[in-house]
């Protein structure tokens, strides 16, 4: 197409076809394992604070349980006195453990509770 009164010259282009593409593999994700992460007391004392700071109690209980994995759930339910599976349930999202529980599982994995005033 030619404007002469411009001076303007345009020319129409055909797109190229468009090219068939590989569809990219889907991404295999593996579910996120705090366990593999706690390895030092620093770390395992590191996460229960964040754990505390959320406020939320049924986090606190999956974030002791996390710990107990990382330390032996075995170890930790002979230490508590509790059975494994009994340990397990007491420790997941939907348990309501009594506070007895929290602490015999606390004293197992040598952590402790502190209050302190801010």
């Amino acid at each position: 197409m030619r404007d002469n009164s411009a001076g303007i010259h345009m020319t129409l282009r055909k797109h190229p076809k468009p090219t068939t593409r590989r569809q990219p593999r889907p991404v295999k994700l593996t579910p996120f394992d705090p366990v593999r992460y706690l390895k030092s007391d620093a770390a395992i004392a590191e996460y229960l604070n964040e754990a505390l700071h959320v406020q939320d109690p049924k986090f606190l209980l999956v974030a002791l349980g996390d710990v107990a994995r990382a330390r032996g759930m075995s170890e930790i339910a002979r230490d508590t006195g509790l059975g494994r599976e009994n340990l397990y349930k007491a420790l997941s999202s939907r348990a309501n453990p009594r506070i007895e529980t929290i602490f015999r599982v606390a004293a197992a994995l040598g952590v402790r509770f502190e209050v302190r005033v801010t």
